[in-house]
């Protein structure tokens, strides 16, 4: 009864399916907001929101887990209909799933995979990060192959937040598509990092400087801010552009150099929208709560890889 009176809804699972012809409000709740990926992924929740004609919420939680649960608890005590959230920290899934189902409010994970106490995952919306990684994999394949470039003076650099199961997914599937299409063993150095440039730039410092007979380098990582840190840190380290292959994972910061003309070493990216996401997260959210569609159990974006010849054909917004 508590729960019911402090949410404003009653949380009978009777109650919680009956469709919404009212005023609609949702909430996204994002990790790390002010990331280019999440701002374009909030614009396109926006977007979406007006089209639907529902009213939305966006809140920026950093990397703060317990902002999560607390803007979690206000979003329910002001009456959300609906919630998507991407977690800062998968270790809450399970709090997060709970009150939210004690409420009696649709959500969505976003981006990044929770499960309950019982290890069901939430209805999830973004990418498959296995897929994404088979991706950045062969085509960092594809592009080693044609350099020419022998076992005996290349490594792989392999940057990610190593305690986040989408990017263990994601760098796990870029190894064995390249190793399969590569033609070559290539060792390959794992960099843990928290996914921010700074990081990623600033920890490939050392692992470069222990490596000093690598002449090729191939680099990738969980986003594109790992990708683009470590090929900074490469040519901070004096390395070509020639000598280095990355591949990005998000294409909003590697194109940057391709629009500013550079010799670069980011020579490729797969390309997810974030703008897309953030549409489809609303858009299931609504079709539940306005419609009582059942929340799809997986929502998956599409993806592309770009070059500096592409990026622009393919959408990429590089401001």
């Amino acid at each position: 009864m508590l729960t019911a009176c402090s949410s404003g809804k009653d949380t009978t699972p009777a109650a919680a399916e009956k469709p919404n012809t009212g005023k609609i409000t949702l909430y996204y709740l994002q990790k790390q907001g002010d990331q280019q990926y999440f701002v374009e992924q909030a614009e396109g929740a926006k977007a979406e929101a007006q089209t639907l004609g529902v009213d939305l919420k966006v809140v920026n939680l950093g990397t703060d887990a317990n902002k999560a649960i607390t803007e979690l608890d206000a979003a329910v005590a002001q009456g959300a209909n609906g919630i998507a959230i991407v977690v800062p920290d998968q270790a809450i899934g399970p709090q997060v799933i709970d009150k939210a189902k004690q409420a009696g409010i649709p959500l969505v994970s976003s981006d990044d995979v929770i499960k309950d106490a019982s290890g069901a995952a939430a209805p999830f919306v973004g990418f498959d990060g296995a897929q994404m990684g088979n991706s950045v994999g062969t085509e960092a394949a594809r592009l080693f192959k044609a350099t020419g470039w022998t076992a005996a003076d290349t490594k792989v650099i392999s940057s990610y937040k190593q305690d986040l199961t989408v990017c263990t997914d994601r760098v796990n599937a870029a190894k064995t598509a390249f190793d399969s299409g590569a033609g070559a063993q290539i060792p390959v150095l794992n960099l843990g990092t928290d996914n921010s440039v700074t990081d990623a730039q600033n920890k490939a410092g050392a692992v470069i400087s222990s490596n000093p007979s690598v002449k090729h380098w191939v680099v990738w990582g969980c986003n594109d801010e790992n990708e683009t840190g470590v090929v900074t840190a490469l040519a901070n380290s004096g390395v070509q552009a020639s000598n280095i292959i990355g591949v990005g994972l998000g294409a909003y910061l590697t194109c940057k150099d391709w629009a500013a003309g550079k010799d670069t070493g980011n020579k490729a990216s797969l390309y997810i929208s974030g703008n897309e996401v953030g549409r489809d997260a609303i858009k299931v959210l609504v079709d539940k709560v306005r419609g009582g569609t059942a929340l799809p159990a997986r929502t998956i974006a599409k993806t592309s890889i770009v070059n500096k010849d592409n990026y622009k054909a393919d959408g990429v917004n590089c401001t």
